[in-house]
């Protein structure tokens, strides 16, 4: 990889990305961190061979910054960065929330800006990542992002108008299935299995249903239906869960996070 790629505040995800992107064959080299603490550079200089520098260096001497910082920091960052970013860098986003316009207001006019979702898989290498166009990114750009999220899982090219609504679902959509989880846990317990077996018995049920579902190519309604033998234990479970409104419960959930990725857009 002969690109410079920058990216500013490293934390978990960015960590994960230059993981990701070392065992893809960037070399470390070609890659540069920014971070708010020392010993937080040191620690990534120190594992990955990768070399931490300003956010101001970042700018100057980086093809592509990677902004992972929270959508509350963006602003300040945006403003530091400024100054010492040329019109034909390609700025990467993660932040949640926060449109590519926000960017493009406060960079250099014409500067290329794509707007990424990762979402924690990433690190372990399954991430689901969805990306969009600002207004001045083209197909390069866009597959430059893929190459460098694929290194971290799968990736999908979505509408922006559509971020909000990704974000739902798979931004936040792992904290879904540990709440699921957790819940089916105590359940377990309730019924009479200890802690750590009611744990391994949920968790290798959720790994075989998601590569059920991801390699059958069967619709989750008929997988189900497999399961779902008449008069039997699961679709007595089913009607529990739909007495519950649990469907209709996740619909609203999903809603709400989708309306708070809005408000984060605003200011809010």
């Amino acid at each position: 990889m002969s690109q410079k790629v920058a990216v500013v505040g490293a934390g978990k995800l960015g960590e994960a990305l230059l993981s990701g992107m070392i065992r893809a064959g960037w070399a470390p080299g070609d890659l540069m961190v920014t971070t708010r603490r020392a010993e937080r550079a040191q620690h990534l200089r120190t594992r990955y061979g990768v070399a931490p520098a300003s956010n101001a260096e970042a700018a100057k001497s980086a093809d592509t910054l990677i902004v992972v910082v929270k959508p509350q920091d963006m602003g300040a960052l945006l403003d530091e960065l400024a100054p010492h970013t040329p019109p034909d860098r390609l700025v990467i986003s993660g932040a949640a929330g926060v449109p590519t316009s926000f960017f493009e207001q406060r960079l250099a006019q014409g500067t290329p800006v794509v707007r990424v979702m990762a979402n924690t898989p990433a690190l372990v290498e399954e991430a689901m990542s969805v990306i969009s166009a600002g207004t001045h990114a083209t197909a390069e750009h866009l597959a430059h992002a893929e190459e460098i999220f694929g290194a971290v899982g799968k990736t999908m090219r979505i509408p922006e108008a559509q971020q909000d609504a990704a974000t739902a679902l798979s931004g936040s959509g792992p904290a879904y299935f540990y709440y699921l989880v957790e819940a089916m846990t105590d359940a377990g317990i309730l019924l009479g299995l200890p802690r750590d077996k009611a744990h391994d018995l949920i968790v290798q049920s959720a790994i075989g249903a998601a590569v059920m579902l991801r390699d059958s190519g069967e619709h989750p309604v008929r997988l189900r239906e497999n399961v779902t033998s008449p008069a039997g234990t699961t679709i007595n479970a089913i009607r529990e869960l739909e007495n519950h409104g649990v469907r209709a419960a996740l619909i609203a959930a999903l809603e709400a996070a989708r309306d708070r990725s809005r408000a984060l857009a605003s200011g809010a």
